[in-house]
């Protein structure tokens, strides 16, 4: 969330909101009855670009609540759907009377089908798995039907259980009788499928132990949340009871191994890892895996977490500093690996801006990582991304570099002023982006410092995870023609911007306690051209495939997000200071069409989608070993990816070599990622990009070419 805007914006809806509350009064005695009509109130007012609450919005509400109640379709009966659906179109209306049938009814049926379910996954699992048998699942749950009747509903929780035991199966044959895995004597293969049946039967237990402790409030803020998001992904609603729970969704980060975690369709898996944590050090996962099991170092079995409440997961993947977990882990690429992560707390040194000395040949040239948009909210003048970055462009100057290179990929975004300020490091004044506020008009953020500190040529580094600031200072870059952008096709596609909002502070009498928070879409961000990077993201200059080319990552990955529209074009002048910028573009190009290595990320990223849109899963142990052995095989020959050299050489600075003498632990940090820029190929098509453009200089009327 860029955070510039939050404080000015409160203070602005808050005073306009109180002054049309002298009209609107919230006093049901019936505490939900009064959320309702308080949230949808709030939402009409101050979100950024509220829905229209008619019969489309229904069928959303209606649609979303049931499938987030039962995504995999083996609690409700198809008959249970027919009773629910004489409400698709009415919940609208329901919202606006304050009238609460659709939940209470769908919320009592729904408890009463997982109570019966406790005793039809006990009797399945008391029956021994054929192995032998050639059946197979569809694991595309949106498309298959609800059951007709008790038998078929045993029948799919038996096939489901079945696939959800396969894995642990396939994972005890594998590892009977090796002494490195286990100390106990080998076991006949009736024996690892009843240890196998017993692990699933556990997690199952707990499972439904976390669910027997939820109360109907814990539903009902589910019920707000399904109806909020109809408004866009980002707007949320926090039920008060465990606050620092909510704040720890809305924050997104875990305790302990420093990563962001998505649920979908009853699978968890990791949208963010956030630089400097013990996942992002140790190199453990990469957004996209997904999280199935969990396992302390003081326990035997791993705990499954397919089907828990993101909440619950949470609290068993996090822990105290220096503690060990073990996760489950599927790939993006389909293979599962169990990976050890020491719980740490994240290093804010590494999510500081490092640089690197490139040299080639008898060149030199600077690239400066940039996690992300780091500031002192208590003080902007101390330490903060754009100070450092400017003192990194000085120190690479003193070597003499003869282009630099910005690497904002993986970059999630963070302060809005320091994108800003960066902007103006690269320009000597204007306009970078543009803000508009539901009901206000735009504001147009501008560099007014007439100094340039880096007037040579610029490359920025872009994926599919840049997002928010990033895509802000990328897409101000391009729009001057002042950087040629690389990397993925486009990026994350954020273009909001969020406010926590107490609802307490709409009541001017409330004895029925804290009413909790809605968190409130109020703002969007346009690029100078007048784009929005909403959904669109920023598209590069120069598109290198990865191996997420193919899959949806990013906002256009979500439900009901906003649409991409355009506003004027801010009052700018395109920066004229390179003689070739388009030829320069179509070289690049050029030499991306002959690369075998990028070939061959492009043939990985289409592999990946393959695997992921594969929906039919054999549940016969031999087809299904040799599925797993067929991947293995397949993916050896994109090994040849992380083998790769770009052949150019790393060092630190000065002042970093000087620092190392005495840290070995940031030289060995150094060292890593020398090491992985090595391998970079974007890296070294950036230095290539940097070769070719010429950039003319003005100083005292006389043109100096840096290029020749």
């Amino acid at each position: 969330m860029l955070k510039n805007f939050k404080v000015l914006f409160l203070a602005v809806f808050v005073a306009a909101a109180s002054c049309s509350f002298t009209t609107k009064e919230f006093n049901d005695p019936d505490k939900d009855k009064l959320l309702v009509d308080l949230i949808t109130y709030v939402l009409q007012k101050g979100h950024y670009n509220p829905a229209d609450m008619d019969d489309a919005f229904s069928e959303g509400v209606y649609t979303d609540f049931i499938e987030g109640l039962d995504p995999l379709k083996r609690y409700f009966y198809a008959s249970d759907i027919e009773d629910f659906s004489v409400y698709r179109t009415e919940i609208d209306d329901q919202l606006k009377e304050k009238d609460l049938t659709f939940f209470n009814v769908v919320f009592e049926r729904f408890m009463e089908r997982m109570e019966n379910s406790k005793e039809i996954y006990q009797e399945v699992l008391d029956t021994p798995f054929d192995y032998t048998a050639n059946e197979s699942i569809n694991v595309d749950y949106d498309t298959i039907d609800y059951v007709s009747s008790k038998e078929e509903l045993k029948e799919r929780w038996r096939q489901q259980l079945k696939f959800s035991t396969i894995s642990s199966y396939y994972d005890l044959v594998e590892s009977n009788g090796n002494e490195a895995e286990t100390d106990e004597e080998p076991k006949s293969k009736a024996e690892l499928e009843e240890k196998a049946r017993d692990q699933t039967r556990t997690s199952l237990k707990e499972y439904f132990e976390f669910t027997d402790d939820l109360e109907r409030k814990d539903y009902f803020a589910v019920y707000l949340t399904t109806i909020v998001e109809e408004f866009d992904p980002h707007t949320n609603y926090f039920a008060p009871p465990d606050r620092d729970r909510f704040d720890l969704r809305m924050s997104g980060k875990l305790e302990g191994i420093g990563a962001r975690l998505q649920k979908k369709n009853d699978y968890i898996s990791i949208v963010e890892v956030i630089s400097g944590g013990p996942a992002w050090r140790g190199e453990h996962v990469e957004v996209g895996d997904v999280i199935l099991k969990v396992k302390q170092e003081d326990e035997d079995k791993a705990v499954s977490i397919v089907g828990m409440r993101i909440d619950d997961a949470v609290q068993l993947i996090k822990g105290p500093k220096g503690s060990k977990v073990t996760l489950t882990i599927k790939r993006v690429d389909g293979t599962i690996e169990e990976e050890v992560i020491t719980r740490d707390v994240v290093e804010l040194e590494e999510t500081y801006a490092k640089t690197t000395v490139i040299d080639k040949e008898e060149k030199k040239y600077g690239l400066i990582n940039l996690p992300q948009f780091y500031f002192d909210m208590q003080d902007y003048k101390k330490r903060n991304a754009a100070s450092d970055v400017k003192k990194e462009i000085l120190r690479l100057k003193d070597e003499g570099v003869e282009g630099l290179i910005l690497d904002l990929r993986d970059n999630g975004g963070g302060s809005l002023t320091t994108a800003v300020d960066i902007a103006g490091l690269f320009i000597k004044e204007g306009p970078v982006v543009q803000v508009a506020s539901s009901g206000t008009r735009k504001e147009v953020l501008e560099d007014t410092n007439d100094e340039v500190v880096w007037d040579g040529p610029l490359v920025i580094l872009v994926n599919e995870l840049s997002a928010s600031a990033s895509e802000i200072l990328a897409a101000a870059m391009q729009d001057y023609k002042r950087a040629i952008v690389i990397g993925s096709k486009q990026t994350y596609g954020k273009g909001t911007v969020q406010n926590l909002i107490d609802l307490n502070q709409w009541l001017r009498k409330n004895d029925m306690g804290d009413m909790g928070a809605l968190k409130l879409t109020t703002q969007k961000f346009y690029r100078i051209n007048g784009g929005s990077t909403q959904l669109e993201g920023v598209k590069s200059d120069v598109v290198m495939p990865d191996r997420y080319s193919y899959i949806d990552v990013g906002e256009r990955d979500y439900d009901n997000p906003l649409p991409y529209d355009k506003i004027e074009a801010a009052d700018y002048d395109i920066w004229d200071g390179y003689i070739d910028f388009d030829e320069t573009i179509a070289k690049s190009k050029a030499r991306m069409a002959k690369s075998e290595q990028l070939a061959l990320i492009e043939e990985n990223a289409r592999w990946i989608k393959k695997q992921r849109d594969e929906m039919i899963v054999s549940l016969n142990y031999d087809t299904y070993t040799a599925e797993i052995e067929r991947r293995k095989d397949e993916t050896d020959k994109f090994k040849a990816i992380e083998d790769y050299d770009n052949q150019l050489s790393y060092r630190s600075l000065p002042n970093e070599v000087a620092l190392m003498k005495q840290d070995t632990t940031l030289r060995e940090k150094r060292k890593r990622w020398h090491k992985s820029l090595a391998k970079d190929i974007y890296v070294e098509e950036a230095v290539n990009v940097l070769e070719d453009l010429k950039v003319n200089n003005i100083r005292n009327g006389k043109v100096a070419d840096l290029k020749n």
